[in-house]
């Protein structure tokens, strides 16, 4: 009936228009007729200046590519608002182009729903529009693990460590989407180590030079909804805040049998050591320490035995340890099977400070240090680091997060070896 009523009142107004008593055409006035003729034509200049906006994904996309994540873009106006509803992660997003694009800053979730509402102003007016899609579902994924666990400190030469389940071929997406915030500010960039000793894919972060002792570093892979290859997208976020501690940073020289122990930036201790014997040498560079158990039972040629104080840091079995076997022998002979014996006061003493990430530097040796056994990724320069970027752009990070930056647009470092940087080609033999 409502519909009936309105059909009747739009049929009597018709009929009304016919019979009124207005003035007959021919005789309107020419000025009239001019007004007339000038209102017609604003009427289509209007609409032909009222705002558009468009919104991708379109409204009712039910298996949206979700590495494409959303743009909203206006026409004839600027962009005055947009909102994202999702029950998943949050959508940040950024104007461009004078305030008439707005892209979502990271990929969407995988299977899940989004609600798009944005609104644009012009000379035409306002308009509002609206779009209800869903993302595909992946029939391949990959996960992403970190190394470094929730709250726990590490030294100053510590490396994000990222492990891929799947082969990464897109690393360049890949490495857009993870983010850093740091208490303090840090210069770093990533690495890509394909296939790595843990996973088919890992991705390092390594400052510039070794952190700021007492920096907060917390991490964040917006990974959820990346197509990290044909086909496979990563399906959820990965995050994690951990520490940095003092700064240990131990220096073993096999020639001189000594070994310099500095503590945040002081020579703390001068101890003689024994180093790996002529045919098991010690392998030169900048190690970080990997994990620390008392005992550790060491097996070998001949060998088998319960070693105290024991702290690693090449995968293939080199430590720092407690060595009271070889006391008379340290500071003045390599006897070793390739670890650094220490006496049992100092093995101790050591152990007890070090953490996952301090740097130890060998040098010294005729035998060079091996890419990958152990974290060496202070074995590579700046320059060498950089090389590894898919993007081969720097990273800066702050209290406010992080930014890709051109790396010929950073200062040059200050930072001098041993103490703040390792130093320039480490890993090569003496």
């Amino acid at each position: 009936m409502p519909a009936v009523a309105a059909a009747v009142a739009a049929l009597a107004l018709l009929a009304a228009g016919c019979t009124g008593s207005g003035p007959h055409p021919a005789q309107v006035s020419p000025a009239a007729n001019a007004n007339a003729n000038a209102s017609a034509k604003a009427k289509p200049k209007a609409a032909a200046d009222t705002p558009r906006v468009t919104i991708t994904p379109a409204n009712g996309a039910a298996a949206a590519d979700p590495s494409a994540g959303i743009t909203v873009t206006a026409t004839r106006g600027t962009l005055t608002g947009v909102t994202v509803r999702t029950s998943g992660d949050a959508v940040p997003g950024q104007l461009s182009q004078g305030g008439t694009v707005w892209h979502s800053r990271w990929a969407l979730d995988v299977s899940q729903s989004y609600v798009v509402t944005a609104t644009a102003s012009g000379h035409g007016g306002r308009v509002t529009a609206t779009s209800s899609f869903r993302t595909l579902t992946p029939r391949q994924t990959f996960q992403t693990e970190i190394l470094e666990g929730y709250g726990q400190t590490y030294g100053v030469g510590m490396p994000i460590i990222l492990y891929f389940s799947q082969k990464i071929t897109d690393r360049a997406a890949v490495e857009r989407s993870l983010q850093l915030t740091t208490s303090k500010p840090v210069v770093g960039a990533w690495y890509w180590d394909y296939p790595c000793n843990m996973a088919v894919t890992c991705a390092y972060f390594r400052p510039r030079d070794y952190w700021p002792s007492g920096t907060t570093v917390s991490f964040t892979g917006h990974l959820n909804g990346v197509q990290g290859a044909p086909g496979v997208y990563g399906y959820h976020t990965l995050t994690q805040t951990f520490t940095i501690g003092p700064s240990l940073i131990a220096i073993g020289n096999t020639a001189t049998h000594r070994t310099e122990i500095y503590y945040n930036g002081r020579l703390r201790y001068n101890w003689p050591i024994s180093s790996g014997r002529p045919g098991d040498d010690t392998p030169d560079g900048s190690y970080l320490t990997i994990e620390k158990a008392n005992p550790v039972q060491m097996t070998g040629p001949g060998y088998s035995i319960s070693v105290p104080w024991s702290v690693r840091f090449t995968f293939s079995g080199d430590y720092y340890h407690d060595a009271y076997w070889s006391v008379g022998e340290q500071g003045f002979e390599n006897v070793s099977h390739g670890c650094v014996n220490l006496s049992p006061a100092d093995a101790e003493t050591y152990y007890n400070l070090a953490v996952p990430g301090d740097p130890i530097t060998i040098m010294g040796s005729p035998k060079g240090g091996t890419w990958d056994n152990g974290w060496t990724e202070w074995f590579l320069s700046w320059p060498q680091y950089l090389k590894g970027s898919a993007l081969h752009q720097a990273v800066q990070a702050g209290p406010g997060g992080s930014t890709f930056v051109d790396p010929s647009t950073l200062p040059p470092s200050t930072a001098t070896a041993p103490l703040q940087t390792a130093p320039p080609g480490n890993s090569a033999a003496r």
